[in-house]
């Protein structure tokens, strides 16, 4: 199969986490054919009721293409034109699935073994597929996690850090607002202070960067608020000690902070003969937490246009992926024999 027409077909099936199961199915079947083709092993490992990763050997996997088959809302159907793949996943990580596949095919044609394929779920939100791979190892020294890189190695990625911030206040009538206390006024307080905390920078990832993602509250407009509350999201770019502290001491007296999760920056692997780029986002590289070797992270598509309506891959950079993961497993093999 070609990788424009199978990207298409990944991308015609939705996969909005936590619904991965049609598109699992579809996976597993596809890699049971190869190893029934090439005397390799197809599995499904159960990570919940419905959702599992989809693993692939041939040979020892000694060298692993990764990356995860969720996508983020809403659906966007495919379109295409001379240039263009679009639609939901198409660069995060459909395409990605796909030059994968398309690569192992040809490695395997060629008698290239001791790789594997690794496809998990819930990267999207709380990388649940590969924190059940860290469990899981397969003897993996490297493994190479598929995400939009404009076909660049990068050298680092960001880590994350979220909160949720909770005001509360007491209910009153809003003619009468000196008998209540307003939740929202204090939610607006700590908000404006996490607002000013100064945020670390590395010369290699940059600076930390915040967003507050969601803001919720209030009962009607003429009720003064008991409860309002708030999601922010750092992105992290080293220890995060300074970072927490500093959000801690921004919200006291107004309002609370309860931890919804962590993920560390990452320094990443390169390899010989790629440019180099470093990126914003978070992988699930933190996740596997080393189980499956030294991590490299590579891919055809920009993030920028990820998790937009305008999602899109560029048809060439999809062509150029199946022959660079093709060059980086032979190379990593080498390096391992």
């Amino acid at each position: 199969m070609h990788v424009f027409e199978l990207t298409r077909e990944l991308i015609e099936i939705p996969s909005i986490t936590p619904e991965e199961e049609k598109v699992g199915l579809y996976l597993y079947d596809y890699v049971s054919r190869l190893a029934a083709a090439h005397g390799g092993i197809a599995e499904k490992h159960e990570v919940e009721p419905g959702r599992w990763n989809v693993f692939a050997s041939f040979g020892e996997p000694l060298v692993t293409l990764s990356t995860h088959m969720d996508t983020v809302p809403p659906y966007v159907p495919f379109s295409e034109d001379d240039e263009f793949i679009r639609g939901r996943g198409a660069c995060d990580t459909k395409g990605i699935i796909a030059s994968m596949l398309i690569a192992a095919e040809r490695l395997l044609e060629q008698g290239v073994r001791d790789f594997g394929l690794l496809f998990v779920v819930g990267e999207e939100r709380n990388s649940a597929g590969a924190y059940y791979a860290a469990k899981h190892p397969r003897g993996a020294k490297f493994i190479i996690n598929g995400e939009p890189t404009e076909n660049q190695l990068a050298l680092g990625s960001k880590g994350a850090l979220r909160y949720e911030v909770v005001a509360s206040g007491r209910m009153a009538h809003s003619a009468y607002p000196e008998l209540g206390d307003s939740a929202i006024h204090k939610l607006l307080d700590a908000l404006d202070a996490i607002r000013g905390v100064e945020l670390p920078v590395d010369a290699v990832l940059g600076p930390s960067t915040l967003n507050i993602g969601t803001i919720r509250g209030g009962r009607a407009p003429n009720v003064i608020p008991d409860d309002a509350r708030a999601e922010i999201f750092v992105r992290l770019v080293g220890d995060s000690s300074s970072t927490k502290a500093a959000l801690e001491k921004a919200v006291e007296g107004k309002a609370q902070l309860n931890f919804v999760l962590e993920i560390p920056a990452v320094r990443l692997t390169a390899a010989e003969g790629l440019p180099t780029t470093v990126v914003a986002y978070t992988t699930d590289i933190p996740a596997f937490e080393g189980q499956w070797g030294e991590a490299l992270l590579f891919g055809p598509g920009t993030i920028h246009v990820a998790h937009t309506l305008d999602e899109r891959v560029p048809k060439q950079q999809l062509l150029d992926a199946v022959e660079i993961y093709q060059k980086l497993v032979r190379q990593l093999l080498s390096q391992i024999s």
